[in-house]
């Protein structure tokens, strides 16, 4: 097996083969990271001069120390042990090279023993703090709208209805530099109210960058008064519902679901096979934190996924379990 870089072209198309790959192991998820200043490393393994697996890697240099993330991959045959064991051997050798304290890492698998008893066996440990929606609810777009309805919760598909019934226009675009601004503020006020980390700007700055057309600004408005905005981004077989935000007058208004159930629309005209609501509650707990987006999104007739949860490959053992302390903590303090 040979190990190295790979060009952008080699990665996007092997990526391209594999359905379950999503907007985390994509050429431009890459390319937000390094608008943001991190380091991306885009490597793959080659056996017979034929790629079989890949991986973008981030370096972050975080206040706590400094890591190796790979989201959503490698993107590889997680059955195949020894190819497994080839990877996760490089993951370790490159995150040393770069003096970093772990590798975290969170496939694109649906969660099951096999690959839970492989990483296992790889001496990789299951990290303190989850990575990208872990645990969400996916909508199959293939049927045709009229079953697209029909699968949604009763509530949820009266409220959708309602919609046009309220005079609530819902629409979608590309997002100005203005727009994102516009955005930015509602969702600090949103997050306020709501108790959640909101992202940084230079954040969604670096995503319309790096996602061009494919990042779409939804908004939904009642006689020009503006009630709720989401931010969409299309790659590859998915959709995501990535970031929202709402006003107080949304309370008394359907655009939530307005806008969900036309972004369901847009990606199934556009060749998307699912929409991906980007994260539920880890708990069926009706007390917990996030249990009424939960049922929100729940209400859209999805499938909850659970992915593996995120591991990691420990570099700097002393270091790493001070780290391990200090997420771990985070986490119980935010409620996750």
């Amino acid at each position: 097996m040979e190990i190295g870089e790979v060009s952008v072209e080699e990665y996007g198309a092997f990526v391209a083969k594999h359905p379950e790959v999503n907007l985390l192991q994509s050429v431009e998820w890459g390319a937000v990271h390094e608008s943001l200043g991190d380091k991306v490393v885009r490597y793959g393994v080659k056996y017979q001069e034929v790629l079989v697996a890949v991986w973008t890697g981030i370096v972050k240099n975080a206040k706590r120390g400094r890591y190796l993330e790979v989201p959503g991959g490698p993107v590889m045959d997680w059955t195949d042990e020894q190819l497994v064991k080839r990877v996760l051997g490089e993951l370790r050798r490159f995150a040393r090279s770069h003096a970093c304290v772990f590798v975290r890492l969170r496939p694109q698998v649906e969660e099951n023993a096999k690959t839970l008893q492989i990483l296992q066996q790889n001496s990789a440990k299951s990290a303190p703090m989850h990575l990208h929606a872990e645990h969400t609810n996916i909508i199959d777009l293939t049927p045709d709208e009229d079953t697209l309805l029909a699968n949604m919760r009763r509530q949820t598909r009266y409220e959708v209805r309602q919609v046009a019934k309220r005079d609530v226009v819902v629409s979608s675009k590309a997002p100005t530099e203005a727009e994102l601004d516009e955005f930015y503020d509602l969702q600090a006020k949103t997050a306020k109210q709501h108790n959640f980390v909101q992202s940084p700007r230079k954040f969604l700055q670096a995503l319309r960058e790096g996602f061009g057309p494919q990042l779409r600004l939804y908004r939904a408005e009642k006689n020009g008064q503006l009630l709720n905005l989401a931010l969409v981004v299309h790659w590859g077989e998915e959709a995501d519902y990535f970031e929202a935000a709402s006003s107080t007058e949304a309370r008394k208004e359907p655009g939530a679901y307005g806008i969900v159930w036309q972004a369901m629309r847009d990606a199934k005209t556009a060749g998307r096979t699912r929409l991906n609501p980007w994260g539920i509650a880890y708990s069926d707990d009706p007390h917990h934190r996030y249990a009424g987006v939960t049922t929100f999104k729940r209400g859209f007739g999805g499938r909850d996924v659970v992915f593996v949860h995120a591991h990691d490959l420990v570099v700097r053992r002393l270091r790493y379990e001070l780290d391990y302390i200090i997420e771990t903590i985070r986490r119980k303090k935010r409620g996750l």
